[in-house]
C-alpha cells in the first residue's frame, strides 16, 4: 500500500502544473438586465404553460405532415392563440409544400424462416411495383462495402447496416444509400434507422433520389430486426425479404409559416427572429420533433407580452412549415423578406427538442460572441449558460447565408432524442414540464436582451 502510494505520488511530481483560469468578470453593463432577465426566468418556470399548450397541440391535432388537413388545423390553431396571447401582426405567410403519401406499407422475412420487420417507408420514396418486391438481402455496413459487393447486388435489395454514431455521421445512409444501391442494380433498399438502439422502433426520415440513378423503393427498419437479418446472412443463409409500399406523391398543396411578434418601442425595422417548425412525419405526435421547439420559442412572445416587457427592437416568432420534407418554409420565408433581411439583427431555431436546456450554439463576429456570451451568463441558474461552437437551423439557413445574419440555435441535452426521433414514440410523455419551461426561459431570456441592447449585435 505504501509503495503505491509512493508510486502515485512520484507521478504526479511529473504532471506540470497549469494555472486555473480566472472567470472573466462580467461586464458592467449587463448589470442593467438583471432584473428583467429574472422576470422572465422566473415567469417562464413558475408552472407548465408551455407543457400544457404544446399537449393540446399533439393530443387534439397530432402528427402534421406538410399537405395533411392536420398541419392545416395546427396553423389555424398557432394563428387563433397567438392572438389570444395579444401578439401583433399575426398571420399566416403562404408557402406551397410537396405532397407525399406514405399509403399501405409492411415488410417481412420470408426465408429462412417467415419473421414480420418493424418498417417505416422513407419520406419521398415510391412505391414497390404492384404486388410488392420479393428479394434477397445483402447486408452491408457502409458504403465501402457497398461499391465492393458490386455486381452481387443486381436484382438484390441492400440492407444499410451501419450503427448510429451521431446523426451528422449515419444520416448519410438514409438520405443517399438508396440511389447508391440503385446504381449497382440493386431493386430496393433497407436502412438501419437513424437513430438510437431499442424499443424496435423503426425511425423515418427523407431520402435524396440523384438524377443519375434509377429511383427504387426503400424502408428504414428497427436496429433489432437489422441485426436478426445480419446474424442470418453472417450464417451464410438465404435471406429473402417481402417488401411492400404504397407512397406516392400528390400535387403541391398550400399550407403557411405562421407569424407572430412583440414590436419595438424604438427600432422596430430591427428585427430579432424566434422559432421552430410546426410540421412534422406522420408518425408520432411530432411532441420533440419539433413541436416544443415552436411552443418554447412562442413562449418568449408571449411571456414578454404579459410582463409589460417591449424591447427595443421586434421579436418575431416563426413556426416554420415543411422542414421535414422539402425545406420550403425557410426557403419562402427567405424569399419574402429578401428586402428587409440586412434589418434582421438575428435569428434563433430549436430543434434539438426541449430537453434539459445547457445553452446555445452561435455563429456571429468575435465580439458577437462576447455579447451573447455575457447575456447567457444570466441563465447560469438553470443550468443554460454555456455557448458552443456554430449555430444550426434548417429553416433559418436560408436568410442566414442570404443576410449574413448572426444565428443561434438553442442546445439542450440530447442524450435521448434519438432515441424517439422520427419515430411512433415522439409523443409528450417523453417531454418534462420543467426543462421545458427552462427551455422557454433561456429563449426569453435571450431574445429579449439582443433585442434590447442599445448597440445592435455584429
Amino acid at each position: 500500500m505504501i509503495g503505491r502510494v509512493s508510486l502515485l505520488l512520484g507521478l504526479l511530481l511529473l504532471v506540470p502544473i497549469v494555472p486555473v483560469r480566472a472567470q472573466a468578470p462580467a461586464p458592467a453593463w449587463l448589470d442593467a438586465y438583471r432584473e428583467p432577465a429574472a422576470r422572465l426566468i422566473g415567469e417562464a418556470t413558475a408552472g407548465s404553460f408551455a407543457w400544457q399548450r404544446l399537449s393540446v397541440l399533439t393530443d387534439t391535432i397530432g402528427h402534421r405532415l406538410s399537405g395533411t388537413p392536420q398541419l392545416d388545423r395546427a396553423i389555424a390553431w398557432a394563428i387563433a392563440e397567438m392572438r389570444r396571447d395579444g401578439l401583433e401582426n399575426v398571420h399566416a405567410e403562404p408557402v406551397m409544400v410537396p405532397v407525399w403519401i406514405r399509403g399501405r406499407e409492411q415488410a417481412a422475412i420470408v426465408e429462412p424462416a417467415r419473421r414480420p420487420i418493424a418498417m417505416l417507408g422513407l419520406g419521398g420514396s415510391i412505391a414497390t411495383p404492384r404486388g410488392g418486391v420479393r428479394a434477397e438481402v445483402v447486408v452491408v455496413g457502409g458504403f465501402d462495402e457497398l461499391e465492393a459487393a458490386g455486381e452481387r447486388l443486381r436484382g438484390r435489395i441492400v440492407l444499410f447496416n451501419a450503427p448510429f454514431t451521431t446523426y451528422g455521421d449515419t444520416v448519410r445512409y438514409r438520405l443517399n444509400g438508396p440511389s447508391r444501391a440503385a446504381r449497382h442494380g440493386a431493386v430496393a433498399a433497407l436502412v438501419r434507422s437513424i437513430g438510437l438502439d431499442g424499443l424496435r422502433l423503426p425511425h423515418t426520415g427523407v431520402l435524396e433520389y440523384s438524377d443519375s440513378a434509377p429511383r427504387i423503393p426503400a424502408a428504414a427498419i428497427a436496429s433489432e430486426d437489422a441485426d436478426r437479418l445480419a446474424r442470418l446472412a453472417a450464417r451464410g443463409e438465404r435471406v429473402v425479404v417481402d417488401l411492400q409500399m404504397e407512397a406516392h406523391f400528390g400535387p403541391d398543396a398550400g399550407s403557411a409559416n405562421v407569424v407572430g411578434e412583440i414590436r419595438g418601442r424604438e427600432r422596430p425595422d430591427e428585427v430579432v427572429v424566434v422559432g421552430g417548425h410546426l410540421d412534422s412525419w406522420d408518425v408520432g405526435d411530432g411532441a420533440s420533433d419539433d413541436g416544443g421547439g415552436c411552443v418554447v420559442s412562442w413562449e418568449a412572445l408571449r411571456i414578454m407580452k404579459k410582463l409589460g416587457l417591449r424591447p427595443r427592437r421586434t421579436v418575431r416568432v416563426v413556426l416554420w412549415t415543411n422542414e421535414e420534407n422539402g425545406g420550403r418554409g425557410g426557403l419562402a420565408y427567405r424569399d419574402a423578406h429578401r428586402n428587409e433581411l440586412a434589418q434582421h439583427v438575428l435569428m434563433m431555431e430549436s430543434d434539438s427538442g426541449v430537453s434539459r436546456p445547457i445553452g446555445f450554439g452561435f455563429t456571429g463576429s468575435d465580439s458577437g460572441r462576447e455579447t451573447v456570451r455575457a447575456i447567457a451568463s444570466l441563465l447560469a441558474g438553470i443550468g443554460a449558460g454555456g455557448i458552443a461552437g456554430a449555430a444550426g437551423g434548417a429553416d433559418i439557413a436560408p436568410s442566414v447565408q442570404e443576410g449574413r445574419i448572426p444565428s443561434m440555435s438553442l442546445e439542450v441535452d440530447t442524450s435521448r432524442y434519438f432515441l424517439v426521433h422520427h419515430t411512433e414514440a415522439d409523443t409528450i410523455d417523453k417531454i418534462d414540464p420543467i426543462e421545458m419551461a427552462r427551455c422557454a426561459a433561456a429563449v426569453a431570456v435571450m431574445a429579449y436582451l439582443v433585442a434590447e441592447l442599445p448597440e445592435r449585435l455584429k
